[in-house]
């Protein structure tokens, strides 16, 4: 038997590169990790939509004020806006049939504090009915209490 010579050895061989299917266990948990955070996003921004859409509103209503100046149509926007949150909100109380001192003490006992009844919300209580000739203006002071009260409602009452 003949010895090998040095010139007759081969290289040192390689192996394989790693296949890119199916990932390492890491990979699989990141992935799992990014579907949770996504889905969990979602569900946020799913969730609190209605209160966007609402303070859209109030802000659309406030907007009709500042051109307008006309107190019945921005208690009746606050209204219809305060209305349809809460009846979103609150599916299982009987809002639709609510109106006058008995809306303003469900406003109250869902965070209003008493200021549906004796605050600046006081004037929904009739404001809304009235003719747009015999209703009294309100000032700019009071039509922004108005405002900030609705929209602190509407944060409150946020699920």
């Amino acid at each position: 038997m003949i010895p090998p010579s040095i010139d007759q050895l081969r290289d040192i061989h390689l192996p394989p590169p790693p296949a890119a299917w199916p990932p390492a266990p890491g990979w699989w948990f990141l992935l799992a990790a990014g579907i949770a955070v996504a889905a969990w996003l979602a569900y946020r921004h799913r969730r609190g939509k209605p209160l966007r859409t609402a303070l859209r509103d109030l802000d659309a209503v406030a907007r009709a004020h500042t051109q307008t100046h006309d107190a019945v149509e921005l208690a009746r926007g606050v209204c219809t806006v305060l209305r349809r949150y809460a009846r979103r909100r609150f599916p299982d109380a009987r809002i639709a049939g609510l109106s006058g001192p008995a809306w303003l003490d469900f406003l109250d006992a869902h965070g209003g504090h008493g200021a549906f009844v004796a605050g600046a919300g006081a004037v929904l209580d009739t404001l809304p009915y009235r003719p747009a000739t015999a209703a009294p203006a309100l000032s700019q002071g009071e039509a922004e209490a108005l405002l900030a009260l609705a929209r602190r409602w509407l944060r409150s009452n946020a699920p």
